[in-house]
């Protein structure tokens, strides 16, 4: 590590962080250091991602004009990146800083024409100050002390003139965004529209509280509520809770003390809030735990409706959810799958039911929520009051055929149509929740008695109790897709191809080239997919995929948002008569993008995927594609890893024919794309008469 001037460890920053220094893509950071010979050099990081002294990087930048217009944003997160205490540190004392400027902007004027270590001398007190008025004793934000602020004063300064191009709420938003992108894998978020659902599941509540706040996702969805509780068993993330709640809005304080508490502890072991009695609880618990505390809270008051076992993490979550509300006070939490139906907890999940305070699960589609793979439950409850008998039906809602129906065949994050999600899931529990009982939609919804759900098992899995929808509409559908299926069959039997000519004998050797060569002369254009942004807020573009092109199905991914105030990095958009080929997985593939695809046109391009853009004057498409599908020219393309193969376009081969004769192979080919798309037509239509019969066969709809 190198040394700073004052003794201490000096910053450094990372290939991508010097990208985004100078507001360009990696690739111009890797051109920079093979063109220049005094682009600084290495000193950290490993072989394949180094890092580099910034200071050293920000003088070179300089020197070289590319520092001129790097956004100011930019610069405040790199001195949170490269700060010698770690980012953490050094966001909670620019969320300090940001606390202090909004609620007490007259008075920092005055303390940042201090020089930087009287500053530093000056902070801790209005900062002391403003902390206790906005978060209260105790609480998760020590003070920092002046010696701790002095390598933070830059920053602060940098913070805060941010905060005068935006706000101090969006200034810490972006900062903390940042952190949380740079470490995926350390912190769990629970996604926007999950939470605002859980929120509105939840209704109007004026004290909420989330006990595994997390990065306080729920909380910030809790609109209208003037107190806010959460507690965190990370410390630092505790800290940095509180202050983006701080931050986030002037939500008030009630005359029992501050608007927001968030405190760092293990809620079950040590709770922070034993006589709170919240509104609303909303949460998003870990999962599968063993560990939590089965040992020592054996006799806990909370275990209203049952002890819960080792394996039973979420049902000891539920508890202390309903242990912290008030008489008729919601709950809702994000639960996995299997805590509806395994059996440890089928005595706690049957005093739920017996008692009232389980209202309505909700079966999520997957990809709503982290973990991604499986289809989470949303579990709504409501602490019973005294006296009131306990409703006699349950909720029960599986939002996969909403899912399905509006993402066509893909599964997923990608895929998921929240607003779809979100309509179906409310348009259930607001008449359920007035009335106490909801009509039935096969598929969809059921309120069931809970007296049909106290059996053996007790399985409150929403698919195993809702009736199937429909098979196919009946047997008039089904009719109908039998026609379609024969026109589609005739269609197929249209285009077949003619029987093949025979030469007489081998064909002579043609004078080839290669894609390569081609796109060296300029004939054709090669573009590798993979790479781009849209801007931040800007509408979204879809994303052709490899497996997309393998279907033969239109653009199934979304292009990722630049961060905000980041440009966005172009990306290669596909273009009527161009060429695509999926470069993984060793098939003979190749798809020409029609004009009349107008889902394509427009769409970027996906990783493994590449483009070729023929010269209309010098290629044809139908052509070019058409030989590029050839097993053999694939074949020795190819070059084989250990678990994939992968094709090397510029090795792909083509004869060497005038435009004419081209196209004349062009139309053939084109006409066998046709057949192709037939068949799958055909295919498609089959499998939906044979599984709509099956389906009407087994459910009675149809006669056999």
């Amino acid at each position: 590590m190198p040394e700073s001037a004052a003794g201490g460890t000096a910053a450094e920053v990372t290939a991508a962080g010097i990208a985004r220094l100078a507001g360009v893509g990696r690739a111009a950071v890797s051109n920079w250091r093979r063109r220049h010979a005094d682009f600084p050099k290495p000193v950290g990081g490993t072989e394949t991602s180094p890092s580099f002294d910034l200071a050293d990087v920000e003088e070179w930048l300089r020197a070289q004009g590319k520092l001129a217009e790097v956004p100011l944003r930019e610069r405040v997160w790199q001195q949170i990146a490269a700060h010698p205490a770690g980012p953490v540190t050094a966001l909670v004392h620019a969320g300090c800083a940001l606390l202090l400027v909004r609620d007490r902007a007259g008075a920092w004027p005055a303390l940042a024409a201090a020089p930087d270590e009287r500053l530093a001398g000056l902070l801790p007190v209005p900062l002391e100050e403003t902390l206790t008025e906005r978060l209260g004793v105790p609480r998760s934000v020590r003070t920092p002390a002046a010696h701790e602020l002095v390598p933070s004063v830059p920053l602060l300064r940098a913070a805060a003139e941010l905060a005068a191009e935006t706000s101090p709420a969006d200034a810490f938003e972006f900062l903390l965004g940042r952190h949380l992108d740079a470490n995926p894998r350390q912190y769990t978020l629970t996604p926007p529209g999950p939470a605002a659902l859980m929120a509105a599941l939840a209704g109007p509540a004026a004290r909420v509280l989330d006990p595994a706040c997390g990065t306080g996702a729920l909380l910030r969805a809790a609109t209208g509520a003037t107190a806010l509780y959460g507690q965190d068993a990370d410390r630092d993330l505790a800290a940095l809770t509180s202050l983006r709640l701080a931050l986030a809005g002037d939500a008030g304080r009630t005359a029992k003390g501050p608007a927001v508490g968030v405190l760092p502890g293990d809620t079950l072991r040590a709770d922070a809030f034993p006589a709170l009695a919240a509104d609303a609880v909303v949460c998003h618990p870990p999962f599968n735990e063993r560990n939590w505390g089965h040992d020592e809270l054996a006799y806990d008051p909370r275990w209203e409706y049952g002890f819960p076992a080792r394996t039973e993490s979420e049902l000891a979550w539920v508890q202390h959810a309903l242990a912290r509300l008030r008489p008729g006070g919601t709950a809702v939490l994000l639960m996995p799958p299997a805590a509806a139906s395994r059996r440890s907890g089928r005595r706690i999940r049957a005093d739920l039911l017996r008692r009232g305070a389980l209202r309505a699960v909700v079966a999520l589609p997957a990809g709503a929520a982290p973990p991604y793979g499986i289809p989470l439950h949303l579990w709504v409850l409501r602490r019973p009051v005294p006296g009131e008998r306990p409703p006699a039906e349950l909720l029960l809602v599986d939002t996969a055929t909403e899912t399905s129906a509006a993402a066509g065949t893909g599964t997923g994050r990608d895929r998921l149509d929240w607003p779809a999600v979100e309509t179906a899931v409310l348009d259930a529990w607001r008449p359920f929740d007035r009335d106490g009982t909801l009509a039935e939609t096969p598929g969809e919804s059921r309120s069931v008695p809970v007296i049909e759900l106290l059996d053996d098992d007790v399985d409150l899995a929403p698919a195993r109790h809702l009736p199937p929808p429909a098979a196919a509409e009946g047997a008039a559908q089904l009719d109908g897709v039998r026609d379609r299926l024969t026109a589609a069959l005739r269609r197929t039997m249209e285009l077949a191809p003619p029987p093949a000519a025979d030469t007489g004998g081998p064909a002579g050797r043609r004078p080839v080239t290669t894609v390569g060569e081609l796109a060296r002369a300029g004939a054709l254009t090669l573009r590798a997919g993979g790479t781009g942004t849209t801007a931040a807020g800007a509408a979204p573009v879809a994303v052709l995929t490899d497996t997309d092109v393998l279907a033969a199905q239109p653009p199934s991914g979304t292009l990722p948002e630049a961060a905000p105030g980041e440009p966005a990095e172009e990306a290669a958009l596909l273009a009527a008569g161009d060429v695509v080929v999926p470069v993984l997985g060793g098939g003979s593939v190749a798809r020409v993008v029609d004009a009349a695809d107008h889902h394509t046109v427009g769409a970027a391009l996906g990783r493994n995927v590449h483009l070729l853009r023929p010269d209309p004057a010098a290629l044809d498409p139908w052509f070019l594609a058409g030989f590029l599908r050839a097993t053999a020219n694939n074949r020795q393309a190819s070059s084989y890893a250990s678990t994939a193969t992968r094709l090397d376009v510029r090795r792909l081969q083509l004869p060497r024919l005038p435009l004419a004769e081209q196209r004349r192979y062009g139309d053939r080919f084109r006409a066998l794309a046709e057949f192709e798309e037939a068949l799958r037509l055909a295919g498609r239509l089959g499998e939906q008469l044979v599984q709509g019969m099956y389906d009407g066969l087994a459910d009675g709809t149809v006669a056999p």
